[in-house]
This record gives structure tokens, C-alpha cells and sequence, in this order.
């Protein structure tokens, strides 16, 4: 089933565009001070590896701004400067050649500095990011949190298409899934600008993706969101893998082999666990990570559901006592043993890109 997406105008963030027209990209941020040049480049490289598109760093004073100029030269992804309180450090950012401005409405809100900024992005030919947050958005007792991040997101949109300004991507996240979920869909209805997805301080990898998955997955089963990111307290890298496999589980997206394997049980007579987390490893790298041809890897533990879900796969095993029975295309092959299922796959698998 193909999800029928909202339709939104597109904007352009450095080379990548973002709307209804493209696909879902994916966001991560720096979590380097942004002056820790060498650092930041590191890891913004190793997210880049990892499939992140679009990236964004924290400027909390001119430091930060400044290096901006440093590590786009080094980088390949567009580049989005995060600025809170103080709007001064939105135009330095520009003009070190930052692909976009985040603004939260909380904290940088005076109409004077609102039009500075806007005055320097339309110079600079970039977006602006329209970032709420539950934890900014202050005040209006008796207003439900979804109420207040929608209707602050549209005051705001309201004060700078003033300006003739619309080159925006709106953000309106919540620490819970419900608030969040709401939010979004309240704006969805009340504008056509791009929505970038995402709940914000979600917690432990673990936690933090499942409260993701739900509220993300969730949006963009309704056709709403044109851009992600999966806030973890972990390694940025994380959150790319979580956001690909959301957007790999709804059909949205592919990045290389998906693997289908079961939870195992009492009839499983090898290590299953072993071979997927062999085979995982193996289909990270880069090689495999760049095939643009989707496989179904089925790996499969006993002769129950084993056999047929490999039948439905591109490529499957399915195991027996030591041994599996090698499936392609819906057709058994050949019996394989256990220590060499792995090799086995990734050849079989090579031959089936070409």
C-alpha cells in the first residue's frame, strides 16, 4: 500500500528539497559545542555514513557561528543553525553560510528581530525552521498543549508571511506521544508548509525510540511529515538507524537489504540470534548501505511459519536441526548448514544486485 502524503509546498535545504514532492528525509543533530570544529565534523561525517541528510548544531554564541564557515566546507549534508534567545546569532549564522535558521517562537519573538532575521534569510536565499517545543511554550491557562504549539506556530507563521516570507518548515514537538501526535495533525490542517517530525526528549535509546516510532509512525500512516528525526540520549548514530527503520517499516523508504526473522522458541534448534546479528553487522557497511535495490531477507528458526515466510521473501533460510533449507524467489534451492548461512546469504544476495 502506498501512504498518500500531504501536500505540501517544497523547500529547499541546501541540496536536498523537502515537501510532499520528495521523500522523507532524516535529521540528527551535532551533540558537540559547534566551536569544537574537529570534533563536530567527526561526527557529523560518521552520521552522513550513517544516512543522515540533514543536520543540525547548536549556536549559542559567536564561536559557534563562526565555525559554521569551517565545517560546511568539510561536510556534504545541509547544515541547520539551531538559535535560541538571541536572533543576532541567526544573522552570523547566515553569513558564515548556514542552510537554514531554526527559530523558536519561545524565546526570539520581538517583531524587529523577527524582521532582521527574515530581512537576512531571503538575502541568503535559505528557510527558516519554525521550532516549538512544549517546553517554550509558556502561558494561555485552560489551553491543551496541542492547542498552544499549534496556535503559537501560526501566530508565528502570521508575522512573517507579513514579511512575504514562506520559505518555512514548521516543528511542534511535545515529550508525550498524544500531545504530540495532536499538535501535528492540528497543523497539518492549517497551513501547507513542510512539518519536521519528531518528540522531543524521548529519554534512553530503548524508550526513546519506541515513544518515536509511535508518535512518528503514527503521523506519517495519515500522510503527514516531510522530514524526521529520532531524538535519543545516546550516539547521534542511533537515531539514524531508529528513523530508517520507520521509515523502512510504513514502506516510505529503503536503505539497502531488510532483514524478516523470528523471536524464536522452544522448536528453534540453532542460534538464530547469532546469524541475524552476524548478518545485521554485515549489511551495515557501506557497501551494502549504498545498493539502491531492496531486498527481503528472511531468517527463519524452525519448519513452522519458517517456510513460508521465506517463500515470501527475495531470499530466506529456513532451519531445521543444523542445517536450513536456502529459498530464492519463492523456490527452495538447496540445504545449507548453520556456520555457513551467513556467507552463503550475502553471495546469494550479491549475485540477486548484479
Amino acid at each position: 500500500m502506498n501512504l498518500k502524503r500531504r501536500k505540501t509546498r517544497t523547500v529547499k535545504i541546501g541540496s536536498v528539497n523537502i515537501g510532499s514532492a520528495h521523500p522523507v528525509a532524516i535529521q540528527s543533530m551535532s551533540k558537540f559545542k559547534t566551536s569544537d570544529v574537529e570534533n563536530t565534523i567527526r561526527q557529523i561525517k560518521g552520521l552522513e555514513r550513517a544516512g543522515c541528510e540533514i543536520i543540525r548544531v547548536a549556536v549559542k554564541d559567536n564561536a559557534d557561528a563562526e565555525a559554521i564557515k569551517l565545517i560546511k566546507a568539510e561536510i556534504n549534508i545541509p547544515l541547520v543553525a539551531d538559535i535560541h534567545f538571541d536572533w543576532r546569532l541567526a544573522i552570523l549564522a547566515i553569513d558564515n553560510g548556514a542552510d537554514k535558521i531554526r527559530l523558536n517562537p519561545g524565546n526570539i519573538n520581538k517583531s524587529e528581530e523577527i524582521k532582521a532575521v527574515v530581512a537576512a534569510l531571503k538575502n541568503a536565499k535559505i528557510p527558516l525552521r519554525i521550532g516549538l517545543n512544549s517546553g517554550s511554550v509558556k502561558g494561555r491557562p485552560g489551553k491543551s498543549m496541542p492547542e498552544k504549539l499549534s496556535s503559537s506556530a501560526l501566530n508565528y507563521i502570521k508575522i512573517i508571511e507579513r514579511l512575504k516570507f514562506h520559505d518555512l518548515v514548521i516543528s511542534l514537538k511535545a515529550n508525550s506521544v498524544v500531545d504530540t501526535v495532536e499538535a501535528y495533525r492540528k497543523m497539518a490542517k492549517l497551513c501547507d508548509y513542510p512539518l519536521h517530525l519528531g518528540v522531543t526528549a524521548t529519554g534512553t535509546p530503548f524508550a526513546g525510540a519506541i515513544k518515536s516510532a509511535v508518535a512518528i509512525g503514527a503521523l506519517l500512516l495519515e500522510g503527514i511529515g516531510d522530514t524526521i528525526r529520532v531524538s535519543l540520549t545516546d550516539d547521534p548514530i542511533r537515531e539514524i538507524e531508529a528513523a530508517r527503520d520507520i521509515l523502512e517499516s510504513l514502506g516510505l523508504r529503503s536503505f539497502g537489504p531488510q532483514i524478516v526473522s523470528c523471536p524464536t522458541c522452544g522448536r528453534c534448534d540453532v542460534d538464530l540470534v547469532k546469524i541475524v546479528r552476524d548478518l545485521e553487522d554485515k549489511l551495515k557497511t557501506e557497501n551494502w548501505q549504498l545498493k539502491t535495490k531492496p531486498l527481503k531477507v528472511a531468517v527463519m528458526g524452525c519448519v513452522v511459519n519458517g517456510p513460508g515466510e521465506a517463500l515470501e521473501a527475495d531470499i530466506g533460510v529456513a532451519f531445521g536441526k543444523n542445517e536450513g533449507m536456502l529459498f530464492k524467489k519463492g523456490k527452495a534451492v538447496r540445504k545449507i548448514s548453520y556456520n555457513d548461512c551467513v556467507a552463503v546469504l550475502l553471495k546469494e544476495m550479491e549475485k540477486m544486485h548484479g
